[in-house]
């Protein structure tokens, strides 16, 4: 797949201390890239791992298929990068920017609302597409050029439609949401929902719950949490044009990836964190921030450093 053209988005920086200060005091740096939907998550391992290393510790945030961008077509490399798609790495960054890439999370969609969305009080699994469907209803999701959960939410909208054989549910669903409301990632929309500019926005599980929102858990035949039912999601494609070029995306279950890039300016310290992050340890962090980390981390590629094939996993 070619890269796509991307928008530019104003990028969010979270400094532990200045450049400068880590080089006067001899400290590990460690600059992570981090989807929107795992800021929060990957900012409490961060801070998790300053503390225990005296590291100085710089996150970036922003939608999936941007921060990609940002090292291919900007050539801004960072230690670690974390999305929220593992096959970006497979289609985007391998084996040119990285040689190898490590699964380590899942995560289910659901459908997010606070108490004063309107029809919270009688939403459910079993008719949350007829309340969305709503014409006073306002329905926020992510820019799927950009995040991958925009994508995937495109994708729940057509599985939705079989599974609950309703023809042209998916395109009904899809058109709830106007151009204004659609946004680059995933804590913009949970900033308006809170807002209450937005009723309902379609996100991740481990967002809302990170972020207190309530939600809709949606059957697994739809909600692309289940890996024994890759062949399933499998079978809903969406098309995602672009200025410069359309990509087909298929169903698949949710699987975060991470890894260094060949380029890190602090390689050995972004293996460290990274390490960290596989580790019981670190695992137990992501949980208690909602994140469905996996016990056993698969480790993609032939050139993963051996401190990492020895974690304990």
């Amino acid at each position: 797949m070619r890269l796509p053209g991307i928008a530019c988005l104003v990028v969010s920086l979270a400094f532990a201390r200045p450049r400068d200060a880590a080089a006067a005091s001899g400290a590990d740096t460690v600059v992570v890239f981090t989807a929107a939907s795992l800021a929060v998550p990957i900012r409490a391992a961060l801070d998790s791992f300053a503390r225990r290393t005296g590291a100085v510790v710089q996150q970036e945030n922003g939608a999936s298929l941007e921060l990609a961008r940002r090292i291919t077509e900007l050539g801004r490399v960072p230690d670690v990068i974390a999305l929220a798609d593992q096959e970006v790495f497979a289609q985007l960054l391998v084996p040119r920017v990285a040689s190898w890439y490590v699964r380590f999370a899942r995560n289910r969609m659901v459908v997010a609302f606070t108490g004063r969305s309107k029809g919270a009080a009688q939403i459910g699994p079993a008719n949350w597409h007829r309340v969305l469907s709503r014409p006073d209803v306002c329905v926020g999701r992510s820019d799927p050029r950009l995040a991958p959960v925009g994508y995937r939410t495109l994708l729940l909208y057509r599985l939705a439609e079989g599974y609950y054989h309703l023809p042209g549910l998916a395109s009904r669903l899809e058109a709830q949401t106007p151009p204004a409301l659609i946004r680059a990632n995933a804590s913009e929309l949970v900033a308006l929902l809170q807002a209450g500019e937005l009723d309902y926005i379609v996100d991740y599980e481990s967002l809302a719950r990170a972020n207190r929102l309530r939600f809709v858990t949606l059957p697994p035949q739809i909600d692309l949490g289940d890996p024994a039912r890759a062949s399933q999601y499998a079978r809903a494609t969406v098309r995602v044009a672009r200025r410069t070029d359309t990509t087909t995306y298929a169903g698949a279950p949710i699987v975060y990836g991470a890894s260094v890039p060949r380029a890190a300016p602090h390689a050995a310290a972004g293996h460290r964190f990274l390490r960290y992050l596989l580790s019981p340890e670190g695992q137990a962090v992501l949980r208690a921030h909602a994140v469905d980390a996996l016990r056993m981390p698969e480790l993609v590629g032939d050139s993963v450093p051996p401190a990492l094939r020895a974690t304990r996993r």
